[in-house]
C-alpha cells in the first residue's frame, strides 16, 4: 500500500489547516456580512452537462467517473470511446454547479439570489508547482441582475474579504467580452471564431504577441484577420481612451467606464480598479465584464471571474442574468504560508501533561485554561523531552507539567 498522497493532492499539516481555516472563515464572514448566502452542491455532475458547459479549456481536465455494472458492460460491448465509457464526471469550477443548481432550485430560492459557494473541485492537471488537482475555491454569485452595479457589488465584496485577509497592494483589472468580440468582428473574424481566438488571447502575458500570431495560425484562422490583430497587439495601446475612440457608440465601453468609475469611487483609495483589454478569462462561458485581481506585491492573479449570462439558459431555456467572483484561496494561502502567517485571531497552544495519580486534577485545570489557550492533554512518556519538542514543533506555546507548577514556555 502505498502512504503518499496521489499526485497534484495536499496533505495538510495541522498548523497549515490552521491557516486555511482561519482563511475561509474570515471570507465567509466577510460574504455573509454583504448579504450573501451559502448553498453546497455535489462534487459529481453528470458528464453532458459539464461537457456542454463552454468551459474552455478546462473541458480538457475534467476527471470522468466509468459507468458502473451492466451499463458499464453494454458501453464495452459497443464502440469503446471516453464519452461512452463515461456518465458523470467531477466538478472543475463551481460555476456549472451553481447554474444547474439555481436551475433546479429557482422557486425556492429569492430573486436576484446571492449565492456563497466555498468548496473544493477537480482538474485533472500535469501535476507541478501552482497547479493542484484538488483545490478550494471561494465563489460569490449574483443571479437574476443584469445591472452593472451587480459587478461593483461583487468588487467590492471580494476586495473587503481579501482586505480582511491582510492582503493589501493590489489591483483590480475589469475588460469586457464584448469590447474584444467587437474589435475581431471588425478585424475579420467571424462569430464562429471568437471563443477560440479569446482563449488564445488570454495568453498573451505568457507568450507574446508572436506566441499568439503562432497558435492563431495553427488554427487557421483568416491570415488577413490574424495579421490585423496582431498588429493591434504590438502597437499596445489598449487604453479605454482609445477604445473609446475606435469604438464611440459601444455600450459595452460605457459599461466598463462606468464600473471603473463606481468602484474606484468607493474603494477608499485601498486599491485601484483599471481597464484592460488582454484581461480574457479563459472559460468560453462569459458573456461580458470579466474581472481579475492582481496582486502588486506577489505578481499573479489573485481573484477573477465575470457575467455569463446564457450559462443557466442551457437549463432553462430562457436567458437569466449571472456574474460570479471567486477568490484564489490555493494561491493566497501558498503566499502567506511562505511567509510564516499565523492566524491573529487564534488562542495561544498549550498541553497538560497529566500522570495516572493526577489525571482528574489535570482535566480540572485544563478546563479552567480553556478560557485563556487552547489545551491539549498528553499522557506523561517515559521520554517527556521529546515529546515537548513534538509540541514545540506542533506550535504549542508551552506546558504545564504540574498542576501545582508554572507554566513552561517554550523558546521560540
Amino acid at each position: 500500500m502505498k502512504i503518499s498522497n496521489v499526485k497534484g493532492t495536499v496533505d495538510y499539516l495541522p498548523q497549515e489547516v490552521a491557516i486555511r481555516d482561519y482563511l475561509q472563515s474570515e471570507i465567509l464572514k466577510v460574504y455573509t456580512s454583504n448579504g450573501f448566502t451559502r448553498i453546497t452542491t455535489p462534487i459529481i455532475e453528470d458528464i453532458e452537462n459539464l461537457d456542454k458547459s463552454e468551459g474552455g479549456e478546462n473541458l480538457n481536465l475534467i476527471f470522468k467517473i466509468l459507468k458502473r455494472g451492466d451499463k458499464l458492460q453494454k458501453a464495452f460491448d459497443g464502440e469503446l470511446t471516453e464519452n461512452n465509457l463515461a456518465d458523470m464526471g467531477l466538478r472543475y469550477d463551481l460555476t456549472l454547479p451553481l447554474t444547474r443548481y439555481f436551475a433546479n432550485n429557482r422557486s425556492k430560492l429569492p430573486y436576484p439570489a446571492k449565492i456563497i459557494q466555498m468548496d473544493r473541485v477537480y482538474r485533472a492537471e500535469r501535476p507541478q508547482k501552482g497547479r493542484l488537482r484538488e483545490f478550494m475555491q471561494c465563489d460569490v454569485d449574483i443571479i437574476g441582475s443584469d445591472s452593472i452595479y451587480s459587478e461593483i457589488e461583487l468588487i467590492n465584496t471580494v476586495t473587503e474579504a481579501l482586505l480582511a485577509i491582510t492582503l493589501k497592494n493590489f489591483t483590480v483589472r475589469v475588460n469586457n467580452r464584448r469590447i474584444l468580440n467587437d474589435l475581431l468582428l471588425s478585424m475579420g473574424f467571424e462569430e464562429k471564431d471568437l471563443m477560440s481566438v479569446c482563449i488564445t488571447f488570454d495568453k498573451m502575458d505568457k507568450i507574446g504577441a508572436e506566441g499568439v500570431k503562432k497558435e492563431l495560425g495553427e488554427k487557421e484562422f483568416s491570415a488577413d484577420a490574424v495579421a490585423k490583430f496582431v498588429d493591434f497587439l504590438k502597437q499596445g495601446d489598449f487604453t479605454l481612451g482609445y477604445v473609446k475612440e475606435l469604438m464611440p457608440e459601444s455600450a459595452a465601453v460605457a459599461d466598463v467606464e462606468k464600473i471603473i468609475t463606481t468602484a474606484n469611487s468607493v474603494s477608499d483609495g485601498k486599491y485601484d480598479v483599471v481597464f484592460d483589454l488582454s484581461l480574457v478569462r479563459g472559460q468560453g462561458y462569459y458573456t461580458g465584464t470579466v474581472f481579475e485581481v492582481v496582486s502588486n506585491e506577489f505578481k499573479g492573479a489573485i481573484a477573477g471571474g465575470g457575467r455569463y449570462d446564457n450559462l443557466i439558459g442551457k437549463f432553462l431555456g430562457e436567458s437569466i442574468p449571472a456574474v460570479g467572483f471567486s477568490i484564489g484561496f490555493e494561491r493566497i494561502f501558498a503566499i502567506l504560508s511562505e511567509q510564516k502567517f499565523t492566524p491573529p485571531t487564534a488562542k495561544r497552544k498549550l498541553a497538560v501533561i497529566f500522570e495516572e495519580n493526577n489525571y482528574a486534577e489535570c482535566v480540572a485545570k485544563a478546563k479552567e485554561l480553556r478560557a485563556e489557550f487552547d489545551v491539549g492533554m498528553y499522557e506523561r512518556p517515559k521520554k517527556l523531552g521529546k515529546l515537548l519538542g513534538r509540541l514545540e514543533n506542533e506550535g504549542y506555546w508551552g506546558a504545564l507539567i504540574n498542576p501545582a507548577e508554572e507554566i513552561k514556555v517554550f523558546e521560540k
